[in-house]
C-alpha cells in the first residue's frame, strides 16, 4: 500500500495560558490522508482544528506523538505544503501577477519563468484581465481566486485549507467550491479543509472528519459515498446529499450542544 501523505499518531498539542497553566487545543488525535485525498474537517467553533493544521504545516510542535508528512518527522515547515488562510495573506501594494509570482520567485524560480508561471494560474482561476490590479480594487471572490492562484502556483502535494471562503457571500461561495474542485481534480493533491460549515465538507470532500467539542478529539470519521465530478448547488439537492448530511450531523450536533455548554459556563 502506498504510505499516506500525512500522518499524525496521537497528536496532542498544549499551550501556556497567561495565568502559567496549560490549554489542551487538540488530544491524541491520529488520521491519515492519501496522495490525491480530499479530507474536511469539522467540529464546534474553537475546538482545535485550525490547530491540526498548524501541526501538519510546522507552524506548531506537537506537545507529544508525532506528525509525518511525506514519510518524515515534520521539524518545520515541510517542502510541498500549502496554505490558504482564511484572511488574505496577499501583499496589498503589489498587484495581482507580483502577489502570485512571488512564491516561486522565494523558491529560487527566475523572474519570468516565475511571471509565466502567475499568468498561467491568474488565466485558470479565471482572472486573465486582472493581472495589473490592486487587492483594493477586487472583490471578495476576486480576491479569494487571488489567494487559490497564489497558493496552487507553487504546485503543492498537500494544500491545507483553513475555511478559505467563509467571508463570502452565499453565491460566490458555491462558484468559489466549484472552482476549487475543478482546480484539485486530477492532480494528486491531497487537501485538509477546514471548515464550520458541513454542507461546504459533504460537498467537497472524500471524508468528513469529525472532531469533539474543547479539547479536540476525532469522534467519527465518514467516507462521502458521492459520484465525482460535483456541482455543489446541484448536490445539496440529492436524496443522498440530505441522506449523508443527516448521519454526519447527528454526530457533530452533540459536540456543538456540548460547546456551546462550555462557553455558557465560562461566561456564568
Amino acid at each position: 500500500m502506498t504510505p499516506p501523505l500525512v500522518e499524525l499518531s496521537h497528536a496532542t498539542k498544549r499551550f501556556l495560558k497567561a495565568d502559567g497553566g496549560t490549554h489542551t487545543a487538540v488530544s491524541d488525535i491520529s488520521m491519515t490522508v492519501g496522495e490525491g485525498e480530499f479530507v474536511a474537517v469539522v467540529g464546534p467553533t474553537g475546538c482545535g482544528k485550525s490547530t491540526t493544521l498548524s501541526l501538519v504545516s510546522g507552524l506548531e510542535p506537537p506537545s507529544e506523538g508525532t506528525v509525518d508528512v511525506a514519510g518524515s518527522p515534520v521539524r518545520g515547515i515541510p517542502d510541498g505544503v500549502g496554505y490558504m488562510f482564511q484572511a488574505d495573506a496577499m501583499l496589498p501594494w503589489r498587484n495581482v501577477i507580483a502577489n502570485v509570482a512571488a512564491g516561486p520567485i522565494w523558491r529560487g524560480v527566475s523572474k519570468s519563468e516565475a511571471h509565466d508561471r502567475a499568468q498561467d494560474w491568474i488565466t485558470r482561476v479565471g482572472l486573465a484581465g486582472f493581472e495589473k490590479s490592486y487587492m483594493h480594487q477586487l472583490s471578495g471572490g476576486m480576491r479569494k481566486r487571488v489567494a487559490l492562484a497564489q497558493t496552487l502556483v507553487n504546485e503543492p502535494r498537500i494544500l491545507l485549507m483553513d475555511e478559505p471562503f467563509s467571508a463570502l457571500d452565499v453565491q460566490t461561495r458555491a462558484l468559489m467550491q466549484n472552482e476549487l474542485l475543478d482546480l484539485w481534480s486530477g492532480t494528486g493533491t491531497a487537501v485538509i479543509f477546514v471548515t464550520h460549515d458541513l454542507e461546504e465538507a459533504i460537498a467537497l470532500a472524500d471524508r468528513v472528519v469529525v472532531m469533539t467539542a474543547s479539547p479536540a478529539r476525532i469522534k467519527d470519521d465518514f467516507r462521502i459515498n458521492l459520484p465525482r465530478p460535483r456541482n455543489v448547488e446541484e448536490l445539496r439537492l440529492t436524496p443522498e446529499f440530505i441522506e449523508t448530511y443527516s448521519k454526519v450531523w447527528q454526530s457533530l450536533s452533540s459536540e456543538v450542544e456540548t460547546a456551546r455548554k462550555q462557553g455558557a459556563a465560562r461566561v456564568a
